[in-house]
């Protein structure tokens, strides 16, 4: 089996990367979503069925499959392998399981709404999912600086970096929606 990690790790990146660009782009489709409810007929009809395919086409397709199948590779190099054993004894581990559970409670939020979205109740902004798609940034930073710093020391900046990093997007996002508006004026 050991002879087999460094290909498991590897499949367990790739997928990890899918995973992340299928969450990047389904909630940028949730904004194209949202903001085309506001288009006039017949457009409005047309854009909206077409998102909707193209969000089910990519969350069935790549994200769903991406997710289930970085975890069945995770599982595996942590319960199958010598070295993931050692790993489950080191605490900066358990500290990334829980921002792995983190970015599953965000997929799950994220499939609750693409539901909605598929049934046409478009229950938030697109000001809100340009927020929202900001989530799997901050927990891609975390997991990223996590597993190469390791350090006790090195990971707590890292997490006080993410909650400064958080600040400024929210800040650049606000600059970007005014600039936006003034724009559209």
């Amino acid at each position: 089996m050991e002879e087999y990690y460094n290909y498991i790790k590897s499949l367990h990146l790739i997928f990890v990367i899918t995973w992340f660009a299928g969450l990047f782009y389904i909630v940028r489709l949730f904004v194209y979503h949202a903001e085309a409810k506001d288009k006039p007929s017949p457009e409005k009809e047309i854009l909206i069925k077409q998102y909707q395919l193209m969000s089910y086409r990519l969350w069935y397709i790549i994200t769903w499959p991406s997710a289930i199948l970085a975890s069945v590779f995770a599982f595996w190099m942590l319960f199958f392998t010598t070295l993931g054993n050692a790993w489950l004894q080191m605490p900066w581990m358990h500290v990334k399981l829980g921002f792995v559970f983190l970015l599953y409670g965000y997929h799950l939020k994220c499939h609750q709404i693409f539901l909605q979205l598929q049934r046409n109740e478009i229950r938030h902004t697109s000001a809100f999912f340009r927020i929202w798609n900001e989530g799997a940034t901050l927990i891609l930073f975390a997991v990223v600086f996590l597993v190469i710093l390791k350090d006790a020391l090195n990971w707590i900046y890292g997490v006080i970096g993410i909650f400064v990093f958080s600040i400024l997007l929210m800040l650049g996002y606000k600059l970007y929606k005014r600039i936006r508006e003034r724009n559209q004026s």
